[in-house]
């Protein structure tokens, strides 16, 4: 079920399960405007809304083979040569029995001919040339008008991802500029007094800043705009004033660390002033810590400090309310059913474990996990291609046993 104003004070008292804490997510999750951009600044942008043909495409008969043009119905093995038709220009000529046109892969039909016959098939002797093909069908080797997209055909649907097949469909179409979503604008924020830049050296107690920048690295790659990332100040007014700052320029703030039971967990009592907290625990190993909230349109995801709780919780939660906001048509990653290739022991929670699918010679998905689950260990994301979904359960998972997996890669092969 989704949450409500008049629950929501209810959900910070409870534990929610994953699927229940998406939904809230997707409640509060607003849908992004449409701008105009040129097709050189569409990959990987959201359509806005359903696009049509304006034309046919091809808009022209053209050869598909080196050969020559002919008409079919002509069965004499000589031709005489008119011209040669290439790409980009039609000649004046007209194909008619006993005469042909040199043409090239392409190149538009000649009027009259109806028909190619491939090179490799004719031996050319001075102004004429010999067919050494016995039947030539109507229409072979002819690419037929409007035979890739008739006019007002549907192109591509509202919430396609402009891809590079997608990209060069509507350059070819003519297509520009392209309606569609803008991009989510999101700031990305680390909290923590024992944080420093990659870049520096390090004093006992003290760690290097990476969940910055491997959710900077996932935002980008979902085509998200990042307005602004860097640590918290030291000081909780500091804070407090920073995130009202970044309220008001981002559609999505995200934070990590600072949102569990600590007496310096900042994130969570500052969120609870400032916005309106939806719910701040979900039943799931990593990321039991995470807390959301919304401070008018802008959706604010306090993840938890441990490198892995924090990518775990945007793969789940994150992304998926990216994609929503961006209007695409799938915002979810594949979820198939795998095989456990070793024992899985479960946990008092439902857990996320990073795992490698690889598909066996008959076609079943073994899944092995990477190593180490520990939430501070980012090494097991390396090489993984996916989250196992492993509910609690008294006794382990045996190797063979099936399970659920979302797939954030393809599958290896064996």
């Amino acid at each position: 079920m989704s949450a409500s104003p008049s629950n929501s004070m209810n959900n910070l008292d409870r534990m929610l399960h994953p699927d229940e804490a998406r939904e809230i997510v997707l409640a509060h999750t607003p849908l992004l405007e449409a701008e105009l951009v040129s097709i050189g600044e569409a990959h990987l942008r959201v359509l806005a809304n359903d696009l049509y043909a304006a034309e046919d495409h091809p808009a022209f008969a053209a050869s598909t083979m080196d050969g020559y043009a002919v008409v079919a119905a002509d069965f004499s093995p000589w031709r005489e040569v008119l011209g040669v038709q290439t790409a980009g220009e039609r000649l004046d000529l007209e194909v008619s029995e006993g005469y042909t046109v040199k043409i090239m892969t392409g190149a538009p039909l000649p009027a009259g001919a109806d028909a190619v016959i491939k090179v490799e098939n004719t031996e050319l002797a001075e102004d004429h040339v010999v067919v050494h093909q016995d039947v030539v069908t109507t229409g072979e080797n002819i690419r037929q008008i409007g035979s890739d997209l008739s006019k007002d055909s549907l192109v591509l649907r509202a919430g396609t991802v402009l891809g590079p097949a997608e990209i060069g469909l509507l350059a070819g179409l003519g297509i520009t500029p392209v309606e569609v979503r803008r991009r989510p604008r999101v700031s990305v924020l680390s909290t923590g007094d024992e944080l420093v830049e990659p870049g520096e050296p390090i004093k006992p107690g003290q760690i290097r800043d990476s969940n910055r920048f491997s959710l900077v690295a996932a935002l980008e790659a979902e085509s998200a705009e990042v307005v602004w990332s860097g640590l918290a100040p030291d000081s909780r007014a500091g804070l407090e004033v920073l995130l009202r700052q970044l309220i008001q320029k981002s559609d999505v703030v995200i934070t990590s660390g600072g949102v569990s039971m600590g007496d310096l967990d900042l994130i969570k009592a500052i969120l609870g002033e400032i916005a309106t907290v939806h719910f701040r625990r979900v039943f799931v190993k990593p990321g039991k810590p995470l807390n959301f909230a919304t401070a008018g349109n802008t959706m604010i995801f306090g993840l938890p400090g441990n490198p892995v709780s924090a990518h775990v919780s945007f793969e789940v939660f994150v992304r998926t309310a990216l994609g929503k906001m961006s209007g695409r048509r799938d915002i979810d990653r594949p979820t198939v059913t795998v095989t456990l290739g070793q024992s899985t022991p479960p946990t008092d929670r439902i857990e996320f474990q990073r795992a490698h699918v690889t598909a066996d010679s008959e076609g079943r998905l073994i899944a092995t996990t990477t190593g180490s689950q520990a939430s501070s260990r980012l090494a097991s994301f390396v090489g993984a291609n996916a989250l196992l979904v492993i509910p609690p359960r008294e006794r382990s998972y045996a190797a063979g046993e099936q399970v659920k997996a979302l797939m954030f890669g393809p599958p290896a092969a064996e």
